[in-house]
């Protein structure tokens, strides 16, 4: 069987986590969207649909892409990159049908002939005829379809994950003076993980999760449920119930409901909140979030031109790959930031700041451009060993160019603002 993971139209309503890579690849618990899809179809060659400006750079660790030859000569098992599968809730399916929720399809299985017999040339065509010729039935299903709904859905996500972890207990290096507050049988640490003394991991909330090569370091709290990546680094640090810190993270200060996808730095004092932080990220010394606001109304965030309400209460901020935030950062409830963005602190930061731009002194404008952005990139990217491709520089740039609109009207309009308050 060929399973086949696809990103439909609604990839925009994920900006700006989603520019820089498709919609399954953002992570919600220990794992990202498309890792949970795999494990529920073991052995099945997967074969992945994605914006074709993402191709280049993902075509090596997703093989398959974009290809619908790639999906002749055998039964198909279509899934939305947004789908988040928890456990027992997809596997092959015998009869062919289309699974929808509203007007968006979950999933949906062909068999070789009728992918055959219809003949489609393009992966909306081919759902097209499916759903034609096969009907469609109304299912349950958690589709991501904002920002937000990845933190909301993270808790569950890091016990659903639990299940798969190749053993419980503590494996990795562990000092004596520290202490597992709860069910030792709810923490997973891996042989080449280090806890050191006066850390303190509390379970009872759920299960802790710390892969190899990370550190917890003295005068560290982790509250379960929570997932700590691959060479992660928590320093002195408060670490509250649901949150997913990524690979080679350093995190210090208090963090609570917040998803790292990896490669970010939140080294310092400072509260980051029911908040998503994509991957090259750095935040400054005492820069803050807010997650809830005084009144306790919900809160509405920026999505695609427009504000959308939550629907919740408790929405910290997003903030897109590449982005750094100075000492004292101030992020409002539901603030959104672009990718290649830097932010100075002092002053409260709007609610929406587009891609590659700056915010400093109360106003936003152009910053350095995008090729000395890159630059400055490029060299954070070194300093973790990795380098930047050409591939990635190119998917850089269409960011830079799909943004300018967006990007021209805000700076506009801030100018307008200092005209009229001159």
């Amino acid at each position: 069987m060929k399973l086949c993971v696809f990103e439909d139209g609604k990839f925009g309503n994920l900006y700006p986590l989603a520019y820089t890579r498709p919609v399954f690849d953002l992570r919600c618990g220990r794992t990202k969207i498309y890792e949970k899809i795999r494990r529920s179809c073991p052995g099945a060659e997967a074969v992945f649909f994605m914006r074709s400006y993402l191709e280049p750079v993902f075509r090596e660790r997703f093989g398959e892409v974009n290809r619908m030859e790639a999906l002749k000569g055998d039964d198909v098992l279509f899934v939305n990159g947004r789908f988040l599968a928890w456990s027992g809730s997809l596997r092959p399916l015998e009869k062919e049908f289309v699974a929808v929720k509203g007007e968006d399809v979950v999933y949906a299985m062909a068999k070789r002939e009728s992918m055959d017999r219809i003949g489609a040339k393009s992966l909306e065509e081919a759902l097209g005829k499916l759903k034609a010729e096969f009907g469609s039935v109304e299912v349950e299903a958690d589709l991501v379809e904002y920002p937000w709904q990845l933190v909301e859905h993270n808790s569950k996500a890091i016990k659903d994950d639990f299940q798969f972890v190749p053993k419980r207990g503590v494996f990795g290096k562990f000092s004596p003076r520290a202490e597992i507050y709860g069910e030792e049988d709810r923490v997973y640490v891996a042989e080449t993980a280090e806890i050191h003394p006066f850390v303190v991991l509390d379970t009872n909330g759920g299960p802790i999760m710390i892969d190899g090569q990370a550190k917890v370091l003295p005068f560290s709290r982790i509250e379960g449920p929570c997932s700590i990546g691959s060479g992660s680094m928590i320093v002195r640090g408060n670490v509250r119930e649901d949150v997913s810190i990524g690979p080679v993270c350093r995190v210090g200060g208090e963090v609570e409901a917040s998803i790292m996808h990896g490669y970010s730095n939140k080294y310092h004092t400072g509260f980051l909140g029911h908040a998503y932080v994509g991957e090259w990220v750095n935040i400054g010394a005492l820069s803050t979030n807010s997650d809830l606001k005084n009144d306790y109304s919900n809160v509405e965030v920026y999505v695609g031109g427009r504000m959308v309400d939550s629907g919740d209460t408790k929405v910290g901020c997003f903030i897109g790959d590449h982005t750094k935030l100075g000492i004292g950062c101030l992020l409002n409830t539901g603030t959104v930031v672009g990718v290649g963005c830097n932010l100075l602190g002092g002053e409260v930061v709007p609610k929406h700041v587009p891609s590659f731009t700056w915010f400093v002194r109360g106003r936003i404008n152009r910053g350095s451009g995008f090729r000395r952005t890159m630059q400055a990139e490029r060299r954070v990217m070194q300093r973790r060993g990795v380098e930047m491709s050409q591939p990635y520089l190119e998917m850089m740039r269409t960011v830079y160019e799909e943004t300018k609109e967006e990007r021209e009207d805000i700076i506009t309009r801030s100018k307008g603002m200092a005209a009229a308050e001159a």
